[in-house]
């Protein structure tokens, strides 16, 4: 329970970073999404599991909330992000028994399963600064949209990409809660201080993208950004937040640098040869699914 609150603590920056970018949408959708996760994880554990609802207070599934909330477009339907948290808590976590039973990060089951359900809600990105309204809004390309454009043969499109600088701040579309490297970097700090997780899984992923990623930019400049650009996106939120997750992470420290490389790997291939621009999410969750593999024979 203490370090689920250290890690709520951690999102603090992150947070405030979307309410000061994207405004009252953040906080509705933030507050949407932990409300649904906490009367969800109440309702089937009191009535389908018929169990006193303790679970509520130790804080995992306010984390699951912030975590679904950060991953989502801050002009996104109320109903459907209460059908990701549904998702989240029923299916990617009490189906499996609860905290310490799920295989797959609840968070991410749920942004997947929205990301699957609704492709063009999920994939329309409010512009920063030019706000209407919460559902009214102004829509723009991300930075990673643009990459995958250049990709695709689109030269123009790398002009349009932000610089390195604006990136880290966080001033251009995305999710909520991951278009701030620099807030999600205090975020780390702080998490490494208290001692909550080790270094050995968000760094083992950073490094392991920029590397791939600068070997991909030196082949062909002209098609692939800079590695500095890649690390933009939910690749900050994923690697410090979600990929640590207690549950579906290797135990051992030579399991984690694995873990951290393969995800790191695939996120870059997804980016780089995939449909979908993003591929934290994917990355992360298919390597939940070898994280008994890798404990087996990294003891």
């Amino acid at each position: 329970q203490k370090n689920m609150y250290g890690v709520l603590i951690a999102l603090i920056p992150a947070f405030l970073v979307s309410l000061y970018f994207f405004g009252l949408g953040a906080l509705i959708v933030t507050a949407t999404s932990v409300a649904a996760c906490l009367f969800f994880e109440w309702a089937i554990v009191k009535f389908l599991m018929k169990k006193p609802a303790t679970t509520i207070c130790d804080g995992s599934a306010v984390i699951t909330g912030v975590l679904l909330a950060f991953n989502l477009p801050s002009n996104l339907p109320i109903w459907i992000i209460i059908l990701g948290a549904l998702f989240a808590i029923g299916v990617g976590k009490m189906s499996f028994g609860g905290l310490g039973c799920n295989p797959f990060n609840p968070a991410l089951a749920g942004r997947v399963f929205l990301l699957l359900s609704f492709p063009v809600q999920m994939t329309t990105w409010p512009v920063v600064g030019q706000l209407t309204s919460y559902m009214d809004a102004t829509t723009g390309a991300t930075p990673l949209a643009l990459m995958k454009q250049a990709i695709h043969g689109d030269a123009s499109a790398l002009s349009q990409i932000p610089d390195a600088l604006t990136l880290f701040i966080g001033q251009n579309g995305g999710c909520i809660g991951e278009v701030s490297a620099l807030a999600l970097l205090l975020g780390l700090v702080y998490m490494l201080w208290k001692k909550i997780i080790t270094w050995h899984i968000p760094v083992s992923i950073i490094v392991t993208v920029f590397v791939f990623a600068g070997i991909m930019h030196m082949v062909d400049p002209e098609k692939y950004v800079s590695p500095v650009l890649l690390l933009s996106g939910g690749l900050m939120l994923g690697a410090v937040f979600m990929a640590t997750d207690y549950v579906t992470s290797p135990m051992s420290k030579k399991g984690m640098l694995i873990y951290g490389v393969c995800i790191g790997l695939l996120t870059v291939v997804i980016r780089l040869f995939g449909a979908y621009p993003e591929g934290m999410s994917f990355a992360i969750l298919i390597m939940n699914a070898f994280t008994p593999l890798i404990n087996t024979y990294c003891k």
